[in-house]
């Protein structure tokens, strides 16, 4: 037998080696050893920006038919999904309340599955919109009376938003925030929330 035949077969087994170990050290996922990521915000972004503006039903558009609109505003999350377990697990499910500026106006969701190898970090990025009407509604719904109290009216509010967007001069957050997670057919939940800037 030659000598690189020798060293060629002996590296072989030593792979074989590496990757059977590392197969061995890696356990099968169950209810008492499987724990629920860390989901984290790690940012957030203005993903795409139109300015302030608004015109009402009264205003005679050049083409189209006349309405009360205005200027949407897209925001991106970007989440950290941390994994410390030593198998890999899939993310199945994930959905947060949005909350600019101390008021929920939104709910943001992903429907993206993504599997998180064993002891790794990936990302999430989920891009919500919002429009001038929903903020409305949602600011008259649950805010009505603290905007009241503060001597404020929720256009007033909503032109606050979106003027200062871009230079986060307010905080930007979620809440309620749930991430389902699956791994050899057992479920878990994990809940979270975080503000930016921090």
């Amino acid at each position: 037998m030659h000598r690189k035949s020798i060293v060629l077969i002996l590296l072989s087994i030593f792979i074989m080696g590496v990757l059977l170990s590392g197969c061995a050290s890696m356990s099968k996922p169950s209810d008492s050893n499987f724990k629920a990521p860390v989901v984290t915000l790690d940012y957030v972004d203005v993903a795409h920006y139109f300015g302030w503006w608004y015109y009402s039903a009264k205003v005679e558009p050049t083409k189209g038919k006349a309405g009360n609109n205005a200027g949407p505003l897209d925001y991106a999350f970007i989440f950290n999904i941390e994994n410390p377990n030593s198998f890999p697990v899939m993310l199945d499910g994930f959905k947060f309340a949005c909350v600019i500026d101390g008021f929920e106006l939104n709910s943001g969701y992903s429907t993206e599955t993504m599997w998180i190898p064993a002891g790794k970090t990936n990302q999430l990025k989920v891009e919500v919109m919002y429009d001038f009407m929903g903020a409305l509604h949602s600011l008259l719904i649950v805010a009505g009376q603290e905007l009241k109290d503060k001597g404020m009216g929720a256009v007033d509010q909503i032109e606050k938003i979106w003027t200062n967007a871009p230079d986060f001069s307010f905080p930007v957050g979620v809440t309620q925030g749930s991430a389902v997670f699956k791994a050899n057919g057992i479920t878990k939940v994990a809940g979270f929330e975080g503000t930016y800037p921090q």
